[in-house]
């Protein structure tokens, strides 16, 4: 029974110390209203690679509802549960090769996929690459995220063509970009500006 309550207690607290989703996941001024560190990130993210915040953010939005610990759902064979689809995890459900790769470059200590900061950085390593790569403009959300499903590779031989749902889902991640863009220019100077020591001509 001990043991019981202890686990218990520990279920209770990890699950108290998650960030829940945002209340108005199609306002990007509310998602940054309710959690402004998040624009700071995808900001940072975005002077270091070049993906627009709104995009850095639709990105997220698509892959995990903005869910931390967000995971592919476990596929089954009648009663018999065959594990998950993939090993995808986090806001921007990495896999983990790709997270490998980025641990690598970009160094592992203290990075983690269930981290906003660490995932919208990882969405911008992973579109600069793809830049390099393929010739995507980084203002393309549609084609990049095309690309950020599939792979580098399963782009360049136009698996994509083939699932017709993923096709709209990619209309769906442009759509919600370009939503966020016109959203974010209305609030942009007040996120940016709303630390007391941030003042012009210091900040603008």
């Amino acid at each position: 029974m001990p043991k019981l309550v202890f686990l218990i207690s520990v279920v209770l607290f990890v699950s108290s110390c998650v960030t829940p989703p945002p209340n108005n996941q199609g306002n990007l001024c509310a998602v940054f209203d309710q959690y402004p560190k998040w624009y700071d990130y995808a900001a940072a993210a975005q002077e270091k690679w070049g993906t627009p915040k709104q995009t850095l953010m639709a990105f997220v939005k698509q892959e995990s509802s903005y869910r931390s610990h967000a995971k592919p759902p476990f596929k089954w064979f009648l009663v018999i549960p065959l594990g998950r689809g993939s090993s995808a995890k986090g806001y921007a459900q990495a896999q983990n090769p790709v997270w490998s790769e980025y641990e690598n470059e970009r160094g592992a200590l203290f990075r983690g996929r269930t981290d906003m900061k660490d995932a919208l950085d990882f969405i911008g390593w992973y579109n600069h690459r793809t830049n390099k790569r393929l010739g995507i403009s980084k203002w393309n959300p549609k084609e990049m995220y095309l690309a950020y499903h599939e792979g580098h590779g399963g782009y360049r031989s136009g698996s994509y063509n083939k699932k017709p749902q993923l096709l709209k889902v990619a209309d769906k991640v442009a759509k919600t970009s370009d939503a966020y863009g016109t959203q974010l220019a209305t609030c942009e100077a007040r996120l940016r500006c709303r630390q007391w020591y941030k003042f012009w001509p210091f900040c603008s």
